[in-house]
């Protein structure tokens, strides 16, 4: 089994389509036809139902296809890895990044171990949280972040931070006559949330805060990125749902953000790692992520404190 075989086995099951297949490969359709065939023959069985009219997975097909991503991500990181030591790293750092996580929510933090671990080279991947979890078990990440802690057996999260879920409303909204805003206000708007793939995380975050209320939000869109969530909010579509620094640090400038009435719920982050002996560099980062997440709770208790003195005013 050659690379090659890989690659048009990931090309014909992207696209479902030979043709289609072999121009995105920039070859014949023949070749990719006869390295096809060559893989089937070696695994064994068919990878590919084919009809005159469509290319569909057989059941071996879509449990081969779960596998091949991970090859390359796996080929991918050698070769970071040679590339890394050729530049005076003596190590290597690969962090997952899940629902939305973007990495300048802890730029400092990354700064801080690039300071006190230099020959440790830090390599950022962002991926749904599934593949994160999977990516974990299979040794392609030392460590990731996300907003869950449901991660199944193997894999071990420990809370990272946490911030208030703040609501994003756009300016000249009705909305900003509240200081702090009911939810049952909120839920009266569309909203543009998450998405369920992408962020998976998160969405169940939001979801527990929003059955808090017994009424069906309307939800306009679902976005991948706070960056566009905001751009939706900014231009009156929607409101949003975000943490405070997210909200803060969003380059729309027409984006109010507005706490919840009552206690602030809290979105959590979450720091994720195989139930394995870590190497000195892994503890070494985990142990800043320590540091990290008490210094995040006693800023969040001293905010829900004010907001407390606030309501009470």
């Amino acid at each position: 089994m050659e690379l090659r075989h890989l690659r048009c086995f990931l090309a014909v099951a992207e696209e479902l389509h030979f043709a289609k297949a072999a121009q995105r490969l920039h070859i014949e359709q023949s070749p990719l036809s006869r390295a096809i065939k060559e893989l089937e023959e070696e695994l064994g069985m068919a990878l590919f139902e084919r009809t005159t009219r469509s290319t569909r997975l057989t059941r071996a097909g879509k449990l081969f296809r779960e596998h091949v991503p991970r090859v390359f991500t796996a080929l991918q990181q050698a070769r970071e890895s040679v590339k890394a030591a050729s530049n005076g790293f003596h190590g290597q750092l690969r962090i997952a990044l899940s629902d939305g996580i973007t990495p300048s929510r802890f730029s400092n933090f990354l700064a801080l171990c690039r300071q006190e671990d230099p020959e440790i080279e830090v390599r950022l991947s962002e991926v749904p949280l599934v593949q994160q979890i999977r990516g974990l078990h299979d040794d392609l990440y030392d460590v990731g972040f996300a907003r869950s802690d449901e991660v199944g057996d193997g894999i071990i999260a420990e809370e990272a931070w946490s911030e208030p879920l703040m609501v994003a409303v756009p300016d000249r909204h009705p909305l900003l006559t509240y200081k702090r805003i009911p939810l049952e206000e909120v839920l009266r708007y569309p909203l543009v949330l998450g998405d369920l793939h992408a962020c998976e995380g998160y969405s169940r975050q939001i979801e527990r805060v929003l059955r808090q209320v017994d009424k069906e939000p309307l939800i306009a869109e679902r976005v991948a990125s706070i960056d566009l969530m905001m751009a939706l909010v900014a231009a009156g579509f929607a409101l949003g749902m975000a943490g405070a620094s997210q909200i803060a640090t969003s380059r729309e400038s027409g984006v109010i953000a507005r706490p919840l009435v009552g206690r602030a719920p809290l979105l959590t982050t979450f720091l994720l790692h195989r139930d394995n002996q870590p190497s000195e560099a892994l503890t070494r980062f985990r142990e800043r992520v320590g540091t990290l997440a008490s210094l995040a709770k006693n800023k969040s208790a001293a905010l829900t404190s004010l907001n407390a003195s606030e309501e009470v005013e």
